[in-house]
């Protein structure tokens, strides 16, 4: 295997190196991957040090592309961002903290949806903050009404321009009264990281629940918020007039995590993801178990691997927490397609998540997706109008194609496809694959993937 290694970037302008990759496939993945702390909440609290007094040390940070970004608009804004004694740790220190124009948000965001919440910290450091347009993957339509409007409702002035969103707050911002339309994890998010230094109380329904909100929770209680929730989705935080940094380990990327266990049960191979843990599985280790897959859990992590029967199909239908992530679906349909019978996965969250699939196809699946959805009595969770649903028989086998990667689970669950077929594979655009994931050509070599970086 020729490897040109995984290059740090930073800024739009970054080195966007390895992002094609020629793999020879059909070789089960087997050893051992780490994960290291969530990008769902390292990403977030870094934001979070904004509005600390003092400065804040957070561990488990993944060496990615996200995280990068927003090492690069936290440092445009004067915060000083530092590596700490401890591999995978960053020193941030907010007390320089001034305002950035235009020209540097836009060029350090790049195509990062990240910048929308700093938001809330910077009105209250500086009464004003400024948003270019956003990027983000290509998986659907993801409007920032919900965060717009939770920012009107604390007292924010919200100015649209051609070129972004400038926001100010002359008055301060105050506790509000919020419910969104639907339990978006980024709205309840832009809540928790306004709300914690508005004047009053703020009470948040339909608020998202997933482990990394939760983790975000205990990051601004450590600072000294005071925030509370009950089991109907309903959060309170109390205002508070200053916060101090914190010292936190991130929350382990359970994104990662399953995307390794689809790995394993594509490609019949047998792989130890070390620091996954049960808890914040339990949902995706339901429906592994139900496929055929096998796991160990042991305190160091889980070990994956295909069961001694030929995989069975599922029925899955994506939601919030604690249903099952949309973010897990893509990486095991490559598996589904492995599966004896019919499985149907309906997408609920996001309406364009099924865009990788038209690869899938030409590698030799037998996937249908289904653009409005599809009924049935087993539906338990409540159907949207944006919902798509994709039908997969199987087994089918793969065959080498040449692919080009759309979004990061995406890009992901194609470069798995690739090593589940026969023949050789041209997989173009793997550079968005570093946003989430770390290390990865180093991880693929050390399961024995056999491909080379070509451009």
């Amino acid at each position: 295997m020729t490897l040109l290694g995984d290059t740090k970037v930073a800024g739009a302008s970054a080195s966007r190196s390895g992002e094609v990759i020629q793999i020879r496939g059909g070789r089960p993945l087997r050893g051992q991957v780490d994960v290291r702390g969530a990008k769902n909440l390292a990403t977030k609290a870094m934001v979070a040090s904004l509005l600390g007094e003092t400065p804040s040390t957070l561990r488990d940070v993944p060496d990615i592309r996200d995280v990068e970004v927003v090492r690069s608009l936290l440092e445009v804004h004067g915060v000083a961002v530092s590596e700490g004694e401890e591999p995978g740790s960053l020193i941030l220190d907010p007390s320089a903290a001034k305002s950035a124009n235009f020209e540097e948000i836009d060029a350090h965001a790049g195509s990062s949806r990240i910048p929308i919440l700093f938001c809330g910290p910077l009105l209250h450091l500086l009464g004003q903050a400024f948003i270019p347009d956003l990027g983000g993957c290509r998986i659907g339509d993801r409007p920032i009404d919900f965060h717009l409007d939770a920012l009107r409702a604390f007292g924010a002035i919200v100015d649209k321009q051609p070129s972004g969103i400038r926001l100010s707050a002359p008055e301060g911002l105050h506790g509000a009264d919020i419910e969104l339309p639907y339990p978006s994890v980024g709205a309840t998010e832009q809540v928790l990281l306004t709300a914690v230094r508005a004047n009053g109380v703020t009470e948040l329904r339909n608020a998202a629940i997933e482990p990394e909100i939760m983790d975000l929770i205990g990051v601004l209680q450590k600072m000294g918020a005071i925030i509370s929730y009950e089991p109907n989705r309903v959060i309170f935080i109390e205002g508070v007039q200053e916060l101090r940094g914190y010292d936190h380990r991130s929350l382990f990327d359970r994104n990662e995590a399953a995307s390794w266990a689809s790995a394993a049960l594509a490609t019949d191979g047998d792989i130890f993801v070390k620091g996954a843990r049960q808890y914040e599985m339990l949902t995706f280790l339901n429906v592994y178990r139900k496929v055929g897959g096998d796991f160990d859990i042991t305190d160091e992590g889980i070990r994956f691997r295909r069961g001694e029967a030929p995989l069975k199909p599922v029925i899955v239908e994506t939601d919030v927490h604690p249903g099952f992530m949309t973010d897990w679906q893509q990486p095991l349909i490559v598996a589904l397609t492995q599966a004896h019978g019919t499985s149907v996965v309906h997408e609920t969250v996001y309406e364009n998540r099924f865009g990788f699939i038209e690869a899938l196809n030409q590698m030799g699946a037998d996937i249908v997706v289904h653009p409005r959805g599809l009924d049935g009595p087993y539906r338990r969770v409540p159907r949207r109008a944006l919902e798509q649903a994709a039908v997969i028989t199987g087994p089918t086998p793969l065959r080498g194609a040449d692919i080009v990667v759309p979004d990061l689970r995406g890009g992901y669950s194609h470069v798995i496809a690739a090593l589940t077929a026969e023949g050789t594979s041209r997989v173009s655009g793997v550079g968005i694959i570093r946003r989430g994931y770390e290390k990865f050509f180093e991880k693929l070599t050390a399961l024995g993937a056999d491909f080379d970086v070509v451009g």
